[in-house]
Parts: structure tokens; C-alpha cells; sequence
């Protein structure tokens, strides 16, 4: 099993959208795939039109096991799973710090899912909180969306200091172009100034209403416009990610 974690401090830069469409451009390539929802908002859930159970919660997932289990629902897609995000998950980080080596409780509540998934993509809040630790601890890649921009790459370093702080997970971040415009000057100046640079991948996806739509048809673009230029982005980064360590 291979856990690929969606995840920036920065909110509005696509994330839920590529955490959606690259758990299903995973599951139509037949690997089972599991995309579990840790943002309250539970955006990853809406897009499949998926509720949290009623009595599902924050501590129901950080026990693991059945509880956890028990809050898995079957999307209309073979293959794909979602773990639906419920709104306790906005005080998760007071849940885990009553735990015992709380910065690994996730890995400790992911691994028996193995037994059933090939891949699980996290759908991560934006945040550097304990809940993010235990996400960098538990992802065999940090996919980071990065808008290009000047507050983006602030960002992205105040991200680095963190794992560099944790003395690890640096080398699981993989970072791409998201809400890309390309006739913009400043865009076209970040892309060439981080080209060849470790962990930038080369893959990005452009800003289109085609993925804004998408609150709209509650579908993978992938689903609904199979054959559009958003699509083709999202496999050429699951292409480019599957090439490598996912």
C-alpha cells in the first residue's frame, strides 16, 4: 500500500480537486484506492456526493480498527472508497495530543488498511498543526499544489522548516504548478526559475473553469470531460508520480 498525502498551508490552490481526480485516475488503473477526507470542510466527500455517517467522528477515526472502518463508503466508481470527512475533525489536534505517540497515531490507524487498499490519498486541511505531522509521518509522498507566486513559494519553505525541524520528510515532497496561466509574466517566470530543481515536477495543471465546474457536476473532470485539457493535466501528474516512487 502507498499513501500519497495532498496537502499545502495554503487553501485555494486546487488541492481537494487534485486529491478527487488523482484517487480516481488511481482506481481506474485497478488499484483499490481508498481517499480519505481529513479537511472539515469534507469537500473530497461532496464531490462524490458522501456524507459522514451520523455517528461517525475525529475519535472514531484515531481509534481505527472497525470504528474506523465503519465510516468508509462505497463510491459509484469500482474500486474507489471515500473515508468522508466529518466537522470534529476541527478539534482532531486536541484528540491527538491526549495520545500516546500522538505524531503517529496515523500511521498506526492506516496500516490495517493495507490488507484492503493499494493506494490511500489524503485529502489534507491547510495547516501545519500536529494533525500535519502525523500526515508527513504516515505519506510515502507529500504531493504539494503550488500556485505561482510569491506568497506560494513562502509557503513552500515555511513547509520545509517544518520537516527540516522534524529531521525527516523532506524527500517525500513533490511539488507542482497548480492554477497555472501560462500568458502571465510572472507565472512563466516562477515556472523557468524552479525548472530541474529537486522534487518540482514537471507536470502542472492549468487554471480552467473546466476543474471549477466541478462543485457543479459533483464528478471527477475526468468524469464528465474525459477528454479535456484539465484531464490530460491530471493524468500527465499521475503519470508522472506512478513513474516514480507512488
Amino acid at each position: 500500500m502507498k499513501i500519497l498525502a495532498v496537502y499545502s498551508i495554503k487553501g485555494g490552490v486546487g488541492k481537494t480537486a487534485t486529491a478527487v481526480n488523482l484517487a480516481y485516475l488511481a482506481c481506474q488503473e485497478g488499484a483499490k484506492t481508498l481517499l480519505c477526507d481529513l479537511d472539515p470542510q469534507g469537500a473530497a466527500g461532496f464531490y462524490f456526493r458522501i456524507k459522514p455517517h451520523d455517528k461517525y467522528s475525529a475519535k472514531k477515526l484515531l481509534k481505527g480498527g472497525s470504528h474506523l472502518e465503519d465510516g468508509i463508503r462505497a463510491t459509484d466508481y469500482p474500486g474507489l472508497d471515500v473515508l468522508p470527512a466529518d466537522f470534529s475533525y476541527r478539534n482532531i489536534d486536541i484528540a491527538l495530543d491526549e495520545r500516546k505517540k500522538s505524531s503517529r497515531r496515523l500511521v498506526k490507524v492506516l496500516q490495517p488498511l493495507g490488507k484492503e487498499y493499494d493506494r490511500i490519498v489524503l485529502d489534507c486541511p491547510p495547516n501545519l498543526t500536529l494533525l500535519s505531522e502525523n500526515i508527513f509521518n504516515a505519506a510515502d509522498i507529500i504531493l504539494v499544489p503550488m500556485v505561482p507566486t510569491t506568497l506560494s513559494l513562502l509557503a513552500l519553505k515555511q513547509l520545509y522548516d517544518f520537516l527540516d525541524n522534524m529531521s525527516s520528510g523532506r524527500e517525500k515532497v513533490r511539488v507542482f504548478f497548480s492554477m497555472m496561466e501560462r500568458r502571465k509574466k510572472m507565472h512563466q517566470q516562477m515556472v523557468q526559475a524552479t525548472q530541474n530543481k529537486q522534487g518540482v515536477l514537471s507536470a502542472s495543471i492549468p487554471h480552467c473553469a473546466d476543474i471549477e465546474r466541478m462543485g457543479l457536476h459533483r464528478q471527477p473532470v475526468a468524469v464528465t470531460l474525459p477528454g479535456s485539457i484539465a484531464t490530460a493535466a491530471y493524468r500527465s501528474l499521475w503519470r508522472e508520480l506512478t513513474s516514480g516512487e507512488l
